[in-house]
């Protein structure tokens, strides 16, 4: 297939591109590099440099014809959407309107959404199912759902067959694929950062949860696994239907257990600093991903040790990012 990837220069983005060239589609890389990086747009990919705002670019850019669009481009950095909520509407709904609107006029009928675990906010029940009710916290979760119910609306309107794919914490490398995010938000990167001696510590924020040892509790999945769930929601979509699936590995990690497992893999100290908690972090997410096993055919195979020890590969390649 000639497939369309927007955000194919960002983290996961640019893994998953990499991985439908080599499952032998044809791939544009839709990214205006505003976050992006031009270093990961995988070899083979087509880069245009167009934005999701631009109305005009994105029309020519669709006018070529696709069998399918996969969906990463969006700003994803909850302090910023709380801070400049005006950005996360403009760019992450409007933006997808405008792509909705493009791939209506020139009769694209297949997409997958990069959707996310924050459309749920604090969960009531653990492991979370697709049925969890959403109430997000934050100005980001509430994009990411106003874009899921714009699917749910499109679909049965107009033939589109499209899946949003709700990540938890996504970790890992694929070969020169990797994370590289200006701010790092995220614990591993940020505990391999410390482990190679380019920040101090690691914060742990909150030590006083109910949980096994009183640190927050997540979900990782290595993006590898993520790439895999994509390329089997391609196949899978349906003309007029509209599915949500979560995808996590249904373990949960304490942030010490983190922090012990990249100590345990890059065999570096890793001093810690306690932090008191911050607001809005649930004490625990964890997916349910019994959905995408049954009706995908998809569960994640790599571990946490897994996850880290490529990232830590990718990082002592790559000190300094992809150093643009």
């Amino acid at each position: 297939m000639k497939l369309l990837v927007t955000g194919g220069a960002g983290y996961i983005g640019s893994v998953v591109a990499a991985q439908l060239i080599d499952a032998g589609h044809e791939v544009v890389v839709l990214d205006d590099l505003s976050r992006g990086h031009a270093a990961a747009v995988p070899a083979g990919a087509t880069h245009v440099d167009v934005a999701l705002l631009d109305e005009h670019g994105l029309h020519d850019a669709l006018a070529d014809g696709f069998d399918g669009v996969l969906h990463f481009a969006a700003l994803a950095v909850v302090a910023e959407s709380v801070a400049h909520p005006d950005r996360y509407w403009r760019n992450n709904v409007v933006g997808t309107l405008n792509l909705l609107d493009a791939m209506r006029a020139h009769g694209v009928r297949r997409l997958v959404f990069s959707s996310t675990a924050a459309t749920y906010g604090d969960p009531q029940r653990i492991p979370m199912r697709e049925d969890e009710p959403t109430d997000p916290v934050n100005p980001y979760g509430d994009s990411k759902l106003a874009v899921d119910r714009m699917l749910a609306n499109e679909c049965p309107a107009s033939g589109l067959g499209a899946t949003s794919l709700r990540y938890f914490n996504v970790a890992g490398a694929r070969g020169p694929q990797g994370e590289d995010h200006r701010p790092e938000t995220h614990l591993v990167p940020l505990v391999l950062e410390a482990a190679a001696g380019r920040r101090s510590h690691i914060s742990v924020y909150g030590t006083d949860y109910d949980t096994r040892d009183g640190t927050a509790v997540r979900d990782y999945i290595h993006v590898e696994d993520l790439g895999d769930a994509h390329l089997l929601a391609l196949d899978a979509v349906r003309p007029g239907e509209h599915r949500v699936y979560n995808l996590g590995s249904g373990t949960g990690y304490t942030v010490r257990e983190v922090i012990e497992a990249a100590r345990r893999v890059t065999g570096r100290e890793i001093p810690a600093k306690e932090e008191p908690r911050r607001a809005g972090d649930p004490p625990q997410l964890v997916a349910a991903s019994d959905r995408a096993r049954d009706e995908l055919g998809w569960s994640p195979r790599r571990t946490l040790d897994d996850m880290i020890a490529d990232a830590w590969t990718w990082h002592q390649a790559h000190p300094d990012g992809y150093g643009d």
